[in-house]
């Protein structure tokens, strides 16, 4: 049965009640991520269901009666899902989060964006920051944003993940917010490769720095805002996976400086790694909006094989002299 359509100041209080009483959470998705985020919700007492394709209960059944819908599932499965949802009639009460970082190969969408299109009148909102799903599960400090055009559907979701060890902020850009964290995979790889290659710290503050106006002018030609790069969810994951080792992605990066095959990197990592397919779907964007994107692109290029870690560096070295200049990435106009 279809659930009756609520107008706007109806549905709005629905989400004030949510800030004040623990919610029905479900989670899709029981990878780290996932399962990381269940731990948070349980330890502030919401009734928490964890649901993936391996689960006893149907999607149908872990969805039921659930107040807010919490996707954590890798890109590839994200348009399938999706589909399944729409299936569903699940209400306009629902608020619904997305916590994946990546870009769809067939239509170049985030998360945020597929989940609008399916779902126009709900509350879609991006979960998205420097949070290393290890270092979360072992209870140590961290923050995150909560992104949504919807304040009052942001502050709801923020009260169900707050608690003392994770941080929550709350943004207007989930767009700009997902985008953030989706592009610095991609710059993580390349970081992969300068640490891989014992270039020393100079190299790898460089690189990280220069980046910085790529994923900025990449992100503010598709919609986010300058600032949301520059917080939490743009900076901010993009240090926390250029400089760990616990970064998929900047294993990766790693992994090819020292010569191993995409693949043989793909089987030990045992996960997905979102870096890998960002890239390409990347450089067809790239390529189609006539956006520069030097870093990315050479790490395209060394991940279909077509040129070698040091050559890929060596291009980058190469660049012609240039003024180093930010206006045209920070500005709004």
């Amino acid at each position: 049965m279809v659930a009756p359509t609520l107008n706007a100041e109806a549905i709005h209080q629905v989400f004030e009640e949510y800030k004040h009483r623990q919610v029905t959470l479900t989670i899709l998705g029981s990878g780290a991520w996932g399962t990381a985020l269940s731990h948070i919700a349980n330890a502030n007492d919401h009734h928490v269901r964890i649901w993936s394709r391996r689960s006893n209960m149907s999607l149908e059944e872990a969805v039921d009666g659930a107040e807010v819908i919490v996707s954590a599932i890798s890109m590839k499965g994200v348009p399938e899902l999706v589909e399944r949802l729409q299936g569903l009639h699940i209400p306009e009460t629902t608020i619904l989060v997305t916590a994946t970082k990546g870009l769809d190969p067939q239509t170049t969408l985030t998360p945020s964006q597929i989940f609008h299109r399916a779902f126009p009148n709900h509350a879609v909102t991006v979960l998205s920051g420097p949070n290393l799903s290890k270092e979360i599960e072992k209870g140590l400090p961290a923050a995150t944003v909560i992104a949504c055009e919807n304040e009052t559907a942001a502050e709801a979701v923020q009260h169900v993940f707050a608690c003392d060890n994770f941080r929550t902020y709350r943004s207007t850009d989930p767009l700009g917010a997902e985008l953030g964290g989706t592009l610095k995979n991609v710059i993580a790889i390349a970081v992969g490769v300068c640490e891989g290659l014992d270039l020393g710290s100079n190299a790898r503050s460089a690189l990280i720095t220069r980046a910085l106006p790529e994923v900025i002018r990449i992100g503010t030609h598709l919609g986010g805002q300058p600032e949301t790069f520059l917080g939490l969810s743009g900076l901010g994951d993009m240090l926390a996976t250029c400089t760990s080792i616990l970064s998929r992605n900047y294993r990766v990066g790693y992994g090819l400086s020292e010569g191993k095959s995409l693949d043989q990197i793909l089987e030990e990592l045992g996960s997905t790694a979102e870096g890998v397919n960002t890239a390409h779907v990347l450089m067809e964007i790239a390529q189609r909006e006539h956006i520069s994107v030097p870093i990315s692109q050479q790490v395209h290029l060394l991940l279909n094989g077509e040129i070698s870690a040091e050559e890929a560096v060596a291009a980058l070295m190469e660049r012609k002299l240039k003024a180093e200049d930010y206006q045209e990435v920070l500005s709004t106009d």
